[in-house]
């Protein structure tokens, strides 16, 4: 092999591996702010209704600071290579959606649209696409986290004293379960994961049937 080729190749191979450290570096800070975001959730299972607003308020602003992250990582990719390197950062990415979809139903009882998250969340701009954005694939991966949780969350509620709790879930969760059941899903680890939500929606559908059962709560419509 003819010794400038060879040359070229190394810097080549030097300028990738110096990109591949910068992105770990980054994706580790975002790992960072996702533990303690992940972690401030968890405490919903135990926090009485009345004290959510201020649980929701006290991780807004470490979910928000990622916005630093992901113009971080922006900076770093080459034009023309977000898909090279999008799987360095996707379950990062992933666990965001999870904690944005969470915190909007809890404040609105509505889903977060990908558009929000990407742009009002995330920070993500229009001219990062072809080196950092938010692929439909990664939001639908929150979106059915965030439904285990709230499955959970259905159970939990009733322990607080909230019966009316999974009334709501359970009306959300066939919502957003009927959704998915009208999106052509082709990637496999989504299809897969799609079918959790069956079960999700069974145990919400006990609490409910439950509740019910005892006279605690009238089923929303």
């Amino acid at each position: 092999m003819d010794p400038v080729d060879l040359e070229k190749l190394n810097s080549l191979l030097e300028h990738d591996v110096g990109v591949n450290e910068k992105i770990k570096e980054q994706v580790k800070e975002f790992d960072k702010k996702i533990r303690i975001i992940v972690g401030i959730l968890g405490k919903i299972h135990s926090t009485p209704s009345g004290s959510m607003p201020q649980l929701i308020e006290s991780v807004q602003p470490v979910l928000l600071s990622c916005r630093e992250i992901t113009a971080a990582i922006a900076d770093v990719i080459p034009r023309d290579q977000f898909w090279r390197w999008k799987d360095s950062w996707s379950n990062s990415i992933r666990a965001a959606v999870f904690a944005s979809a969470l915190i909007e139903y809890l404040r609105t009882g509505t889903l977060i649209s990908l558009a929000r998250v990407s742009s009002e969340i995330l920070g993500i701009q229009d001219e990062w696409k072809d080196r950092f954005s938010l692929p439909v694939e990664d939001y639908l991966h929150g979106l059915i986290t965030m439904v285990n949780e709230l499955a959970r969350y259905s159970v939990n509620a009733v322990t607080l004293g909230n019966f009316e709790e999974p009334m709501k879930i359970s009306a959300f969760v066939k919502e957003l379960f009927s959704g998915f059941i009208m999106l052509n899903l082709k990637n496999d680890s989504l299809r897969r994961r799609f079918d959790s939500l069956k079960y999700d929606l069974k145990k919400v559908e006990e609490v409910v049937y439950d509740v019910s059962l005892r006279k605690l709560a009238v089923p929303v419509k």
